[in-house]
């Protein structure tokens, strides 16, 4: 893959995460809101439109890869990893693809609301609204809702990192197969995050965005989707390390098979 400037990797994580947070939030909105097509759609319907989210994303976002997350992002640099072709994990180069996730995933939800707008006026329950934005947890305990969102991370991590860089079909099918996978088995306690820009920054844009009868964003939970995912990604690099030292790189392993 050719070598790509840290203009290039910004615009790409920028585009890669936009398109993540529109069609991801697309899918809860058509699921939550009143008078939606898609009213009533069932948790499944939200797995597998998350999963096909993240499909579109990593797709758009080849030219890194497809890391839309942070905590992907800081896996890779635990696991000595550079970010994208000729980008080393320097600090200033983190900082930039974190940021550019983090902005794309407010004009994502941006874009998510004005699709939706008039049922955003017609719906009369705030917590869907919110929802469409932010995750939100079942049953409110701060500690184990940190523990779920570390858990549904570190599985995300570990097999983003074995997937490697994903300039064919497989790659992206792969991932958007294990975003479906944790949000049917680990997504129940907290609506699974699993990744901090695409909780704060549609959060942000819930704030800022002029919602009809929108309430609150919920900031006191706001923290246990950054911090959760975070903590996920370090301890799923570690692990990847692990496996490596053990059995070598994944691509050299099962071509060896």
């Amino acid at each position: 893959m050719t070598d790509i400037s840290l203009g290039q990797a910004f615009l790409s994580e920028f585009i890669g995460t936009g398109l993540l947070i529109l069609m991801g939030a697309g899918v809860v909105a058509n699921v939550s809101l009143k008078k939606s097509k898609g009213e009533g759609g069932g948790t499944l319907m939200v797995n597998w439109g998350w999963g096909i989210a993240v499909f579109i994303g990593v797709y758009a976002a080849f030219a890194t890869g497809g890391q839309l997350n942070p905590a992907v992002t800081l896996a890779k640099v635990v696991a000595g990893q550079d970010l994208a072709p000729g980008l080393d994990a320097s600090f200033v180069n983190v900082i930039v693809l974190m940021a550019a996730q983090l902005i794309g995933a407010i004009v994502g939800a941006i874009l998510c609301y004005l699709a939706y707008k008039k049922h955003f006026d017609e719906h009369d329950v705030a917590a869907d609204k919110l929802g469409v934005f932010a995750t939100g947890p079942a049953i409110r305990s701060y500690g184990w809702n940190l523990v779920t969102e570390i858990l549904g991370t570190f599985v995300l991590i570990v097999m983003a990192l074995a997937s490697g860089y994903t300039d064919t079909a497989v790659g992206p099918l792969f991932i958007a197969i294990v975003i479906v996978g944790i949000g049917a088995s680990l997504g129940g306690p907290t609506g699974y995050a699993i990744n901090p820009a695409r909780d704060l920054g549609p959060r942000i844009a819930h704030a800022i965005l002029p919602i009809k009868g929108k309430g609150g964003s919920d900031w006191s939970y706001a923290w246990v989707p950054v911090v959760g995912p975070l903590i996920g990604g370090v301890l799923g690099a570690l692990v990847y390390l692990g496996y490596v030292g053990v059995f070598g790189e994944p691509a050299a392993f099962l071509a060896a098979l």
